[in-house]
């Protein structure tokens, strides 16, 4: 099984961890890490996450979170398709930054995309078959 995880999930452990739910959001996307270490899970990687990363100016976390590009089993390129894919998403409501995510982690087959972001997540259902879930929802689904 790939998984997909945008900035936002990513970054979390950067966040204040003062709020539950961002300390549970945060212990469920480290637990998903260590498992992907562990080879349980695959992790699909884009471009966009690159261009992401790439803006944020504090260069520890940058450095963290590039570092899991090389845990990657597949990456993915701007291709015309994506970009030709992108707009039917941004339709639905989705920001253009996040349809790209979306459509990188449809191109990668991921079958999860994980991330923290709200926005993402109340549109969850628009994107089938890909399954979008918050880290918490996704480790009590696996039942890890």
């Amino acid at each position: 099984m790939r998984l997909y995880l945008d900035n936002c999930c990513f970054n979390r452990p950067f966040d204040d961890q003062s709020t539950l739910t961002i300390r549970l959001e945060t212990e469920a996307k480290l637990h998903i890490q260590n498992a992907i270490r562990a080879g349980q899970y695959g992790l699909g990687w884009s471009y966009i996450l690159d261009y992401e990363n790439a803006a944020n100016p504090l260069e520890e976390r940058r450095a963290e979170i590039q570092q899991w590009k090389v845990l990657a089993d597949s990456v993915v390129a701007e291709t015309p398709a994506i970009l030709a894919t992108m707009p039917d998403l941004v339709a639905l409501g989705f920001k253009p930054l996040d349809a790209l995510h979306l459509v990188c982690a449809q191109a990668l087959d991921c079958q999860y995309f994980l991330t923290v972001d709200k926005g993402v997540l109340k549109k969850a259902k628009s994107v089938a078959p890909l399954r979008i879930l918050n880290p918490v929802e996704f480790v009590i689904e696996q039942g890890a």
